[in-house]
């Protein structure tokens, strides 16, 4: 495909990258990335892979846009309250740009309705407010050999990791048990900085470019851990599980009907650093 006057303008800081280039900016506005949550993590993620190009995006979400949303979900405003988020989302994102292709779709994901919502797209962004999501997420995206970055956010704090089905280490691998349901509570329960979200659906959509474009050394087989209370960035190495359930060597979770035993209620600690993380 040949840029435009119009996109040579639009994406002209990228296009100088040699990184980027040209080909790199086709590369982007031929791929398709789905999101999952117009959220904390979701909204900036968003804005960022419409800005750069990306050609077709789908945001998905079940709930509505709540007064105490707005502090952290920037896609968002408030005369927004109280309609979908997956269209409010939409309507921001096409203003922004028109060259892409954007699809709503208010609904949760489901092991009903998982293959169906993920397959075709070239990339994954887990932006999903509960963990029994994140674990679909995860266990679809093996199945489809289509990969994901996750994230998670809570007071100031996040994580972000990079997940390439049969190349690395999955979500289950790094969080194989759930504990307990309450063990970690969410951002509705423990608060979260609005700034911090940024940071990391930031640094999601900063990762999804780098394997959208195929440049850099993406976040795989690595937990990328930001304390925004002391301003530190720790970048933790981990490993596929031989006895993963999702992607081991006798993996247990070969197809839908697996998928629709019930979901755990929350991720398990792996570590004293990884026990603080929640959802956006």
């Amino acid at each position: 495909m040949t840029l435009t006057k119009e996109q040579i303008a639009r994406y002209g800081r990228q296009l100088i990258l040699p990184e980027i280039g040209v080909r790199g900016q086709q590369r982007l506005l031929q791929s398709s990335v789905l999101i999952i949550g117009a959220g904390g993590l979701g909204c900036p993620a968003a804005l960022y892979l419409a800005a750069a190009g990306v050609g077709r995006i789908g945001i998905m979400d079940r709930d509505v846009v709540a007064l105490g949303n707005l502090h952290r979900q920037i896609l968002h405003g408030t005369a927004d309250v109280g309609r979908p988020k997956s269209e409010s989302a939409k309507t921001r994102l096409q203003a922004l740009n028109p060259d892409v292709t954007l699809h709503a779709i208010h609904a949760s994901l489901t092991p009903e309705n998982a293959l169906e919502t993920l397959r075709g797209y070239d990339l994954v962004l887990d932006g999903s407010d509960n963990f029994p999501t994140r674990y679909l997420v995860n266990d679809v995206c093996v199945l489809l050999a289509v990969p994901f970055v996750y994230g998670g956010v809570i007071h100031l704090r996040g994580q972000v990791m990079v997940v390439q089905p049969g190349h690395s280490a999955c979500f289950r691998c790094v969080f194989p048990e759930p504990p307990l349901a309450g063990a970690i509570p969410s951002c509705q329960e423990a608060g979260v900085v609005g700034a911090a979200a940024g940071v990391i659906g930031s640094l999601m959509a900063h990762e999804a470019i780098k394997l959208l474009v195929g440049i850099g050394t993406p976040l795989i087989n690595r937990l990328l851990t930001f304390d925004g209370l002391t301003a530190r960035v720790r970048d933790i190495a981990v490993r596929r599980a031989a006895d993963c359930a999702a992607c081991g060597e006798h993996p247990t979770i070969q197809g839908l009907a697996s998928l629709k035993e019930p979901a755990c209620d929350i991720v398990s600690e792996v570590g004293r650093q990884h026990s603080e993380i929640s959802v956006g």
